[in-house]
This record gives structure tokens, sequence and C-alpha cells, in this order.
């Protein structure tokens, strides 16, 4: 199983944002700092969900993943699998099609201080 931590940061709202992507896989760690450009904290939470899902596809393809965020509205939209919001339903049209190709994928809220790896590499990409 890959553990995966996400986060999204931006400076301003929307903003010049950043994603931070902390992976523990086979006994390594890897991680990601990808500047996003200018959008809103939410838009840079989803986006890092995103680009670790891309990641995920390239280097771990066929395992189990098991992805964690500080982020309750991502969280929240990903796991019920809905969003009345249309600036997050691209997000999560495009999470539901990379996510049906791995056996298993998993969500879960972690508070922020559990999260602090992809909270500093998301913040290094600004």
């Amino acid at each position: 199983m890959i553990e995966v931590y996400t986060d999204g940061a931006s400076r301003g709202n929307p903003g010049a944002s950043g994603a931070g992507i902390y992976i523990k896989a086979q006994n390594k760690t890897f991680e990601y700092s990808i500047p996003l450009g200018e959008m809103s904290n939410h838009e840079a939470e989803f986006y890092a969900v995103l680009k670790a899902l891309e990641i995920c596809l390239q280097e771990f393809p066929g395992e189990i993943l098991s992805f964690r965020s500080d982020s309750e509205t991502v969280v929240r939209v990903i796991d019920n699998d809905f969003t009345k919001n249309k600036t997050f339903l691209p997000f999560l049209e495009k999470i539901r099609e990379l996510t049906a190709k791995f056996p298993y994928f998993f969500i879960k809220w972690i508070p922020e201080k559990e999260n602090s790896h992809a909270d500093h590499l998301a913040r290094k990409a600004i």
C-alpha cells in the first residue's frame, strides 16, 4: 500500500499557489513541490490530489493508494463522490477517472499537524 500525503497552499486567495506531495512507498519516501500559478486555496488542494494521482499512476501503477489530506472540503467531495460546486466538479471528474485505474483508493482527513511535511512542500512550491 502506498501512503500519500497532499497539501495545497496559496499566498492570497486567489494567489500564487503550490502543491506538496509526500509519498511513503516500498520503504522509501518521495517528495514533490509543484508550483501551480494563480488559484484559490481549495483549487490548490484539489490539484495536489490530482498531481499525486498522476505521479502514482506513473511510479506505482496497480498499487493500493491511501491518501491523506487536511482539507475537509477535498476529502468530503472525494469521499462522497459528489459536489454541487461548479468549480470543484471538473476536479472530481478527473479524480474519478484517475482513481478508477487503481484497484483500491482511500482518502482520509487528517489534522494539519499530521500533514506538516506536505504543507512544507506546498509552501516551498510557492
